[in-house]
């Protein structure tokens, strides 16, 4: 069985630079990282590697999640091809994956995520949002195989929100 785990990055600034790819986390953004990531520890496998986009937004996500579940941020492996917003690169990314791997949490970006997700889960998603967390679950022993999966678990911030009285 393969485990994907997809998290879109958290929700990063407008204000700061030019370039896409260099745009930082928000508060919220930040907030909403750790918030995620603190409550999904218990829906993890015991093992898994983490792929992150080279996209300032999607490191910087990445770096909180592997902070907030003792992950060795030396092990991140940081994919410039997964700087995508089209589920066609991301599936091809994800095909990649040695099969040595049986579970991959990736930090990656929308359209390409929402999408993916919509592909090859078992649940429409509308949209998947900043922080977003999908757990998808294939019958498959190999990366190269995969087809329609399950979605085994969603996290998404505004709900955790909600438990917590709004805050």
């Amino acid at each position: 069985m393969k485990n994907l785990i997809v998290v879109r990055h958290a929700k990063s600034s407008w204000n700061a630079p030019s370039n896409d790819s260099d745009r930082p986390l928000d508060k919220r953004g930040i907030k909403d990282a750790h918030l995620v990531s603190e409550n999904c520890i218990l829906d993890l496998p015991k093992s898994f590697m983490i792929w992150s986009s080279t996209a300032k937004r999607a490191m910087d996500t990445a770096l909180i999640f592997a902070q907030n579940i003792s992950y060795p941020i030396e092990n991140i492996i940081f994919k410039e091809e997964l700087y995508t917003f089209d589920d066609e690169n991301l599936e091809k990314s994800i095909r990649s994956c040695s099969n040595d791997y049986d579970n991959v949490i990736l930090f990656g970006h929308n359209a390409a995520i929402t999408n993916f997700v919509n592909k090859f889960g078992d649940l429409f998603i509308i949209n998947i949002p900043t922080t977003g967390f999908v757990h998808l679950q294939f019958n498959s022993d190999s990366w190269q195989s995969i087809i329609k999966g399950r979605i085994h678990k969603t996290i998404f911030p505004k709900d955790l929100k909600l438990l917590d009285g709004g805050k």
